[in-house]
């Protein structure tokens, strides 16, 4: 005989898992079952396939990442060789080039100066040639003139102005009046015009040769030749050829600052 109160435990009964709570006099037949994380550490957690590759991913796409870096890199570094040849090729460079036989300055007055420009800046060149030319002949006269009992400290003079000089004359004017042609540059020009006033009028003092501030026979001026021809005849031709090149560069100089001054002028106007 069947008991009222007895529980039929073959009997089922639907229960709701998603039910939030139960009835306040219900008993659910069913624990709630406590949420457990899943793991390898249990022993009746479900089996996962995982395939062999993707334990290696992550070397994988190390590999891959060095593989792209570098290609990336190479990359690079062929764009900046095209781009600097693309530069080398538009834009001038300052390579050494001139003289030819021992380059020691850049110069390309055909290739970097604008056409209505090149015979201005080559009487500019040749002014600086000049000076040069001056000055080394001025070693020459003074140490023939020493040679001759002149004193060992005129051909040390006479060496200080050709190491100053030279270098000086193309860095403080003439680079400037290069770049300035080339680029127009009006403080390029200003550069120029205050500096080769200095460069003029150091080369009527050279002409002149007083002695005062320089010794007298330091340089080959007229004065200084004058005073040495009396004694070596010699020494005095050596004197008056270098007067002769100091006028010539004087009256070169004023006709390259008159020239610059006009197309300066007029280009800006």
């Amino acid at each position: 005989m069947r008991r009222q109160n007895d529980p039929n435990p073959f009997d089922e009964e639907e229960v709701n898992p998603f039910a939030n709570s139960a009835g306040p006099g219900s008993k659910s037949r069913l624990p709630p079952l406590a949420p457990e994380p899943l793991g390898f550490t249990h022993k009746h957690d479900a089996t996962v396939d995982i395939p062999l590759d993707t334990m290696n991913d992550p070397k994988k796409k190390e590999r891959e990442l060095s593989s792209w870096e570098a290609d990336l890199k190479r990359r690079e570094k062929d764009i900046k060789r095209r781009e600097d040849a693309v530069a080398r090729a538009g834009v001038p460079t300052d390579d050494k080039n001139w003289p030819p036989f021992f380059p020691i300055i850049h110069h390309d007055i055909p290739n970097e100066i604008p056409i209505h420009a090149q015979r201005l800046q080559y009487l500019a060149f040749a002014s600086w040639l000049g000076i040069v030319f001056c000055l080394t002949w001025n070693i020459v006269a003074v140490t023939v003139c020493w040679i001759k009992g002149g004193g060992v400290k005129i051909f040390f003079l006479a060496i200080i102005y050709s190491l100053l000089g030279c270098p000086l004359s193309y860095v403080l004017w003439y680079r400037p009046l290069y770049r300035g042609m080339r680029t127009d540059s009006a403080l390029s020009f200003s550069w120029f015009f205050l500096f080769y006033l200095l460069h003029v009028g150091f080369c009527i003092f050279a002409a002149i040769a007083p002695p005062i501030v320089f010794h007298g026979k330091s340089l080959t001026g007229i004065l200084a030749a004058v005073d040495v021809f009396s004694d070596h005849v010699l020494v005095g031709i050596f004197y008056l050829i270098g007067f002769g090149l100091f006028c010539l560069e004087s009256l070169l100089s004023l006709w390259v600052l008159q020239k610059v001054y006009m197309y300066f002028r007029g280009a800006k106007t």
